[in-house]
């Protein structure tokens, strides 16, 4: 079942239903340029098999970035290296679209200390967060034409389809979260009016690309945070995007706040018992998705098995199966996983034993596996987890000071 096709409403077609979803890589040029680097990950992640690729943070505005290494698609005249990239990722005949977001609160002081956001909600983490201003409608407008000239953008460079971040407390996210959009315009208050600017953006980009072109959507199943984005508002969102036709809904959780969707394990005490048992993190609401909505449906996070793999497919919990961590630790081995002759992938929990500094060790520890695998480099699991922990800090000052953000 993994190995067959799936055809999206628009008429794109999947090779298979494996899909590598997005990971952030961090090693743009210091004109937010992709690099010859991004042309050797994907080319190897091409290799893989998986019939999609999706890149990690591609955004919108250089002053709004999610890393100091993210690629700004904002400038015609990076073309040639946008068309290199592609072609390296679509070698192998699989699909490989980009990930277009904007960071809004969640911008760190390298980029702004004022950044932009629904309302002056504040995140407050490690200090790296300024205090955000609230958007005007001018600026609510800016944001919309940035994605629909990265989604033209993204097109004329030969990517197979974009898919639009409204997760992960990035801005689309904040703007459908109580907890952070706190607005009394036609932006704010009931979930409708929260949910205008993604339904704006996806209908403007469509006008852009065509009805060919596939769209996808991340949106968050829950904030996993008191007051935040719930599973009920997250259903009405759904509702409204199955009217709007796209062509792939990926399915995560979680805000920088509350990291779910990055450090969740079977450990966890805020696991249901039926998502411990069934391996993958948000199939139970998948199930809920799978009532209100016809949209193909993939969620990313948990998946290790080909059985349950294959048994999720079957049964339709799932259109699509996306992974992100094992394309680094099984990147080599992902080709046999897909064609049934490895029947587990390795779930690699990287630790330090202090709980306030978890998520950055296990951040750190990818982070630096990509950046080895962007230079021709091969995995390496010995690394000290406290060392990881600071790696990122370090790295942005280092890459914000290459490209004079500060």
């Amino acid at each position: 079942m993994i190995s067959t096709f799936l055809t999206l409403p628009c008429g794109a077609i999947l090779d298979n239903r494996l899909v590598k979803s997005a990971m952030t890589e961090r090693i743009s040029n210091n004109k937010f340029e992709p690099t010859k680097g991004h042309e050797r990950l994907y080319r190897d992640w091409s290799k893989t098999g998986a019939g999609l690729l999706i890149t990690g943070n591609v955004v919108l505005d250089r002053k709004h970035l999610e890393s100091a290494g993210n690629v700004c698609f904002d400038d015609k005249k990076m073309l040639p290296k946008l068309k290199s990239w592609a072609e390296a990722g679509k070698k192998h005949g699989n699909h490989i679209w980009v990930q277009i977001s904007h960071s809004g609160r969640q911008t760190n002081r390298f980029g702004t200390n004022r950044p932009l956001a629904p309302s002056e909600v504040q995140l407050r983490k490690l200090g790296l967060f300024g205090k955000p201003k609230a958007m005007t409608e001018q600026d609510i407008l800016d944001v919309i034409q940035r994605f629909v000239t990265a989604a033209k953008l993204a097109k004329e460079a030969g990517f197979t389809g974009v898919q639009i971040h409204s997760a992960h407390g990035y801005l689309l996210s904040q703007f459908l979260s109580p907890n952070t959009n706190m607005r009394l315009d036609h932006w704010g208050g009931s979930i409708e009016n929260r949910s205008r600017l993604l339904l704006m953006i996806i209908r403007d980009v469509r006008k852009a690309v065509g009805k060919d072109f596939p769209i996808s959507v991340k949106l968050n199943s829950t904030d996993f945070q008191r007051g935040g984005f719930t599973e009920n508002e997250s259903l009405e969102v759904v509702k409204m995007l199955d009217r709007e036709k796209i062509d792939l809904l990926e399915i995560s959780g979680g805000t920088y706040e509350k990291l779910a969707f990055f450090i969740m394990n079977k450990e966890d005490s805020e696991l249901k018992k039926s998502t411990k048992q069934r391996e993958a993190y948000f199939i139970d609401f998948a199930k809920k998705i799978r009532t209100v909505s016809k949209i193909p449906l993939m969620i990313t996070g948990g998946f290790r098995s080909y059985d349950f793999c294959k048994e999720v497919l079957t049964n339709g919990e799932v259109d699509l199966i996306g992974m992100a961590r094992p394309f680094i630790t099984n990147r080599e081995e992902i080709s046999k996983f897909l064609a049934g002759e490895l029947p587990h992938l390795k779930n690699l929990v990287f630790r330090t034993g202090l709980k306030q500094f978890e998520d950055a060790a296990e951040g750190g520890f990818y982070a630096r596996q990509i950046i080895r695998f962007s230079k021709g480099k091969e995995l390496k699991t010995n690394m000290n987890p406290l060392w990881c922990s600071i790696f990122l800090i370090l790295y942005e000052f280092k890459k914000a000071m290459a490209k004079k953000l500060f």
